[in-house]
């Protein structure tokens, strides 16, 4: 398994999900002082930065994984509203620039799987609630114009580029521990059950789009229910917040 960005918000838990189930994980980080972190948890870190493309492409040609999970943001602590511009762009870059040397790296190494991290809040107005084939919104202007761009990006290599199967989780707006608010305005979804939902998918999806978020008018998750048997209330053991256990 190899967790691209194993050290951000849902990162973490994810990583510490995959390694309580016995996956065999390598995970990415940009910060040396980040990998000790990857160490300690039991997984094999490599300090790789997604826009050198050589560098990345030895490092997945290297760990050999079976399947590649991309929750690489690259955003302000405590998602500082002063400084979400920037940080909108520069998370932009990584979803286009980011994710096409991704595939390439993957189809270099002969992987075929990818499970990527995009948004849900993305439907162009509709009838509600919207579910993962409705229209999304591409006239956007300002920081929502660059962050569409970056995600259209992102989910058409996903899921368009040859030989890859590939899977779209298009989470709310992430709170809970590591993303600096204790809730967050519908579409919403716990950083515990966004990870559940990659670690559900290695197994359970197949290629396509699932919406991630707790239960809300704007968008269906029946499938992510479906089909991942995911549960929006899943908290992990230790969790300020109790609920089920991942199964």
């Amino acid at each position: 398994m190899f967790l691209a960005g194993a050290t951000g918000a849902v990162g973490r838990t994810l990583l510490a999900q995959l390694l309580e189930a016995g996956q065999d994980v390598t995970g990415t980080t940009r910060s040396p002082a980040r990998a000790s972190f990857i160490q300690a948890m039991g997984a094999q870190p490599i300090v790789v930065d997604v826009f050198d493309a050589e560098a990345f492409s030895q490092a997945i040609s290297g760990a050999r994984p079976d399947i590649v999970i991309d929750q690489l943001t690259d955003l302000p602590p405590g998602l500082d509203a002063s400084r979400m511009e920037e940080g909108a762009r520069r998370n932009a870059r990584i979803r286009s620039e980011g994710t096409r040397n991704l595939i390439a790296a993957m189809s270099r190494a002969g992987v075929r799987r990818i499970i990527a991290q995009s948004i849900a809040w993305i439907y162009a107005d509709g009838s509600e609630p919207h579910s993962e084939g409705d229209r999304v919104e591409v006239s956007a202007e300002g920081s929502r114009g660059v962050t569409l761009k970056g995600v259209a990006v992102l989910e058409h290599l996903v899921l368009r580029s040859a030989d890859i199967d590939g899977v779209v989780l298009r989470y709310g707006h992430l709170y809970g521990p590591g993303t600096g608010t204790p809730a967050g305005a519908p579409p919403s979804v716990h950083v515990d059950a966004a990870a559940a939902a990659a670690a559900l998918a290695i197994e359970c999806a197949g290629a396509g789009i699932y919406n991630i978020a707790e239960p809300c008018q704007y968008l269906s998750i029946d499938k992510a229910r479906r089909e991942l048997r995911w549960d929006p209330s899943f908290r992990a053991r230790g969790s300020q917040v109790g609920g089920p256990r991942l199964r």
